[in-house]
């Protein structure tokens, strides 16, 4: 690869990287919030709603199930309205952000799930306000989970933006459509992936390494 190339290429991974650490955040700080929502209004849940959890869960179930590739495009007239264009790092991060927050919340969802509903008893028991229940009972028991979960999302979202270059949303997936695919470049191409895998592995390594810590508690 020549100078020029590799200073492309690193400047791709800079974009990717920053694309998909905002969207994350993003995702953490909206997803987990609508997970507890779901889980608490749930039918049996401390604060239940069943109505409201329906029609809260349709709408997770709904972005869901849509394609990241359909739902970049469906989202263009909202994309342009929050970041003022549909082409770029931060074009991309609305698609991004919108799509990994109920794939995250329902991760999380199943994490809060699986605490002992014994320790939610005793702490109702003890007279506990609902705030107290969800932040020294559910989160602090689902934390390994979720922090599993998240790391799924963050691949997942690699993935995702890969995907969002076809488009011109810039990063690596965007370096390996232009000169890898369509200038025949197999070095490019080559390279690109390499550099994928090893960000993946590298996500997935310390996410593991985290829920391990959190574990041995």
């Amino acid at each position: 690869m020549s100078p020029i190339m590799i200073e492309r290429l690193i400047e791709a991974l800079i974009d990717t990287v920053l694309m998909v650490s905002t969207s994350a955040l993003i995702a953490l700080a909206a997803g987990i919030p609508l997970a507890v929502l779901l889980v608490l209004t749930a039918p049996g849940g401390v604060l239940p709603a069943p109505r409201f959890n329906r029609v809260a869960g349709a709408i997770v179930n709904a972005f869901r199930a849509t394609p990241f590739i359909v739902l970049l495009v469906a989202l263009i007239p909202l994309t342009r309205l929050i970041a003022g264009t549909t082409i770029g790092l931060w074009a991309a991060v609305v698609p991004l952000s919108i799509s990994a927050t109920p794939f995250f919340a329902r991760i999380v969802e199943v994490s809060l799930r699986e605490v002992d509903a014994g320790l939610i008893e005793a702490a109702q028991a003890m007279g506990c306000r609902r705030r107290h229940i969800v932040w020294h009972v559910l989160l602090p028991e689902a934390l390994p989970g979720i922090v599993g979960g998240f790391t799924i999302t963050v691949v997942s979202m690699i993935g995702a933006s890969a995907m969002a270059g076809a488009v011109g949303a810039g990063g690596l997936g965007d370096l390996a459509i232009r000169y890898g695919y369509q200038r025949f470049d197999t070095t490019v191409m080559a390279v690109v992936i390499v550099v994928l895998i090893a960000l993946v592995s590298l996500v997935q390594f310390s996410g593991d390494w985290w829920v391990r810590q959190l574990k041995a508690r």
